[in-house]
């Protein structure tokens, strides 16, 4: 078992890195504190291939593996933060889940757009009374000769100030095998994009509302019966977002730990007062071990969908890490840490998101509980007559 990168991964870490401090550095800290989808930074990154890493080189991505999109957003994170977010979308998001199953015509058209950090996607999946419970969805779509009627609401979906191509998850017909998905391109008739909504993050969403919002058949991505292949895809959304939660917890950590070597107190450096040291001895088990699970699942997935459950175990760990780190280096650096003027509040705030986002820690441990005893655990309310 190797635990080392290759040659190449130094390499291709290397040449992040570098991009990373000679473009990104100056204005991180402004950036961070921008809501609005960094255009500049997506075009930046395209230009240096950093765009579609995890998308076949046929469609216009980079052919590369899991395992490097997290290795570039280790790098990136490590400089600016904000900028992980052109990597989410640009190699985890509902981009992969397109690239994957979209149609050569439905590729054709918006891949070369979004690839080239022009456009953005946004995924509408979550609605006002389907959250963790994704399957009770509400939102329909109705053949209506050679177009569908989409009508239903949908909340919380990143980029969607700023997206042009909306994913939308919608019910074609009664229960799980009529769950599908299609895409819906900004100012369609029938389709409103609401106002701007803060998370305590400073991200911001929009509600999407639809009504009879007609989309031709061609923008089905899966029809009825693609709810599955929508999760999978969905798995690899999951490998960004845990790769982002532990490494906003290193670049906290690593800010804390330079804080305390150089700030002195009572006449000495923080790191020689014991109750720091153990802080940093557990954030540095914590970080060790996390990083293992999520290489694991980026690894073992290859250029395929990741195991759910290896998904959800490096998930449930690099979202908690990610967030103890950052909310310890908060505490070590007091004050300094606590203001806007540093990037470690910034990084707990969005670490605490990311422990809700996209799959619930509660959700990842049912799920988890589920492979631990080889059983589906239905967390849906029994019927009387079921429960007698």
């Amino acid at each position: 078992m190797n635990f080392e990168f290759s040659d190449e991964q130094k390499l291709f870490a290397d040449s992040v890195k570098k991009f990373a401090l000679a473009h990104l550095e100056k204005d991180a800290l402004k950036r961070a504190h921008n809501p609005r989808f960094p255009f500049d930074v997506a075009q930046l990154m395209s230009k240096q291939g950093l765009m579609g890493i995890t998308v076949s080189e046929a469609d216009g991505g980079q052919g590369g593996s899991l395992m490097d999109a997290v290795i570039a957003v280790d790098q990136i994170a490590s400089v600016c933060p904000r900028s992980t977010d052109v990597l989410q979308f640009g190699s985890f998001g509902p981009i992969r889940t397109f690239a994957e199953y979209g149609t050569p015509q439905q590729k054709a058209r918006w891949l070369p757009d979004l690839l080239s950090g022009r456009a953005v996607m946004s995924l509408g999946m979550t609605e006002p009374d389907a959250g963790s419970a994704a399957t009770e969805l509400k939102t329909t779509a109705k053949p209506d000769g050679s177009h569908y009627l989409i009508s239903g609401s949908k909340v919380f979906s990143t980029f969607s100030p700023d997206a042009q191509i909306f994913l939308i998850y919608v019910r074609f017909s009664a229960g799980l095998g009529g769950i599908g998905s299609i895409i819906v391109e900004r100012g369609t008739k029938g389709f409103t994009v609401g106002q701007p909504a803060s998370f305590m993050s400073g991200e911001e969403w929009c509600e999407l509302h639809f009504d009879n919002c007609r989309v031709p058949a061609e923008n089905v991505l899966l029809g009825p019966g693609g709810f599955k292949k929508q999760m999978s895809g969905f798995n690899v959304e999951r490998i960004g977002n845990a790769a982002r939660s532990l490494a906003f917890g290193r670049y906290a950590y690593n800010k804390a730990r330079e804080h305390a070597a150089s700030r002195e107190q009572f006449g000495r450096p923080l790191c020689e007062f014991q109750g720091l040291q153990w802080k940093f001895a557990d954030m540095a088990i914590k970080l060790e071990s996390a990083q293992l699970l999520l290489y694991r699942a980026a690894v073992n997935a290859d250029r395929g969908f990741p195991s759910a459950y290896e998904t959800a175990v490096a998930k449930a760990a690099c979202n908690t890490t990610g967030f103890d780190l950052a909310n310890e280096a908060v505490q070590v650096m007091g004050a300094l840490g606590y203001s806007r003027e540093t990037l470690v509040e910034y990084c707990m705030r969005r670490c605490r998101g990311w422990m809700i986002a996209g799959g619930s820690i509660e959700i990842l441990k049912n799920r988890i509980a589920e492979h631990v005893f080889d059983r589906r655990f239905d967390q849906r309310k029994r019927h009387a007559d079921a429960a007698e």
